[in-house]
């Protein structure tokens, strides 16, 4: 079963915001066995919706659309299928009277503009928004299925999952697809690849492997359908061993998780907290924990301590190690994950100290040199990086860095194999 996404406006097309629609509604369609044979976006306007609707039906089953159903003129979607499917709008009395009762609820007054969005095209499925004013529209084509959806990710979102996916599960019989990740670091992709070359030359035509390589990391990602549901769960599970004895030292997780979600977890298994020492990386670890509900039961907090004056304030580095080793160094970022283990009483700790540029090397220890150390209340262990000229790519890298250098003392710590 092919599906094919449409995201329409200029937003956009122009930067202004970032599709993140497209990636959402395909990971939950491939859940359901529906492949997501292309993704599309174009303009609010009417010729190019016609486009890519005529190309979207000569190659997928299901056309799923987001964008364009607002109440302003420039929102033209919904008079374009209207149109394309040779059907005049209609008044759609419950969709007004969910629209009324919208509007009574903000305490705000109706304009003519608010009552057209309860028009919709006369022959399709009206399925109500809960979420908004824009009713959502199912269309059946010629054997295709056609949904117009709003735009707003927290309404689209609800649709697909409380209407438009059960509704696809209903119509089509779908078949068992599954999917096994191996997070594996410290390993190239094309080193990755030469050590498990005759694993995957043996995978039965059904089982897929891919390689998708981040930041000093691969993920393996293993995927197989079918009807055979226990024989599918078998087969990856006789594969997925065979790839994780090959390569066990490269091995970091074989769950489907961000690999700071599956730190958390680990962590709050065993009762453990956590804090954080970052300079040159700003917040952007804490952020990457704190993004996950439930984070505050290991993470405790942590100071972004830029300047040599707070690193000591806050973290009680000494002022004689600053002025003899420098902010950036193997002493510094080890007082300060001690600092961070002592002033914020937790089990672990992380500090990094770098130069993320583009400015601010120096011959001896130039742009993209970083220091990370990690901290328990027994020892503290340090590594140095030293990673390229962009100052993002340096933040980031500097991330998966020292979760990694996190990882691999909680496995030592905690004697754990995955």
């Amino acid at each position: 079963m092919l599906a094919e996404i449409i995201t329409i406006g200029d937003e956009i097309l122009i930067g202004q915001i970032v599709d993140t629609n497209s990636a959402w509604m395909a990971a939950e369609l491939n859940k359901i066995g529906v492949r997501v044979k292309q993704i599309t976006s174009i303009s609010d306007e009417a010729q190019h919706i016609v486009q890519a609707l005529d190309e979207a039906q000569s190659r997928a089953d299901i056309i799923l659309i987001t964008g364009g159903l607002g109440p302003t003129k420039d929102d033209v979607t919904k008079l374009t299928l209207a149109k394309y499917f040779n059907m005049p709008l209609r008044l759609d009395e419950d969709t007004l009277a969910h629209v009324k009762d919208f509007f009574v609820k903000l305490n705000r007054p109706m304009i003519e503009a608010n009552i057209k969005q309860a028009e919709v095209p006369d022959g399709c499925t009206v399925i109500k928004n809960k979420n908004g004013t824009a009713p959502c529209m199912w269309f059946e084509h010629q054997g295709k299925i056609i949904v117009s959806m709003p735009g707003v990710p927290f309404e689209m979102k609800y649709l697909m999952e409380e209407e438009i996916i059960p509704r696809i599960r209903e119509r089509f019989k779908m078949p068992f697809i599954f999917h096994q990740n191996i997070l594996t670091a410290g390993l190239g992709e094309s080193f990755l690849a030469e050590q498990i070359a005759d694993i995957e030359d043996a995978l039965p035509s059904y089982i897929k492997l891919a390689y998708l390589p981040k930041l000093g990391q691969v993920r393996l990602r293993l995927s197989a359908s079918g009807t055979n549901e226990a024989q599918i769960l078998a087969d990856i599970a006789h594969y997925t061993k065979q790839i994780v004895e090959r390569v066990e030292k490269y091995v970091v997780l074989t769950e489907d998780l961000p690999f700071e979600k599956a730190i958390l977890n680990l962590m709050d298994k065993y009762h453990l907290t956590l804090s954080l020492a970052e300079s040159c990386t700003g917040g952007y670890v804490s952020h990457l924990f704190t993004q996950h509900p439930g984070s505050s039961s290991v993470f405790q907090g942590g100071a972004v301590t830029y300047s040599n004056n707070l690193k000591q304030l806050v973290l009680g580095v000494s002022a004689a190690t600053l002025a003899s080793f420098g902010a950036v160094s193997e002493q510094t970022a080890k007082e300060m994950a001690q600092g961070a283990i002592s002033n914020f009483k937790t089990d672990y700790a992380i500090s990094i100290t770098g130069i993320a540029g583009p400015d601010g090397g120096t011959p001896e220890k130039p742009v993209g040199t970083v220091w990370i150390a990690v901290a328990s209340k027994t020892e503290v262990k340090a590594k140095m990086f030293k990673f390229a000229s962009q100052r993002f790519q340096n933040i980031e890298r500097s991330a998966m860095a020292a979760l990694m250098l996190l990882f691999l003392q909680l496995k030592q710590d905690l004697n754990v194999k995955h």
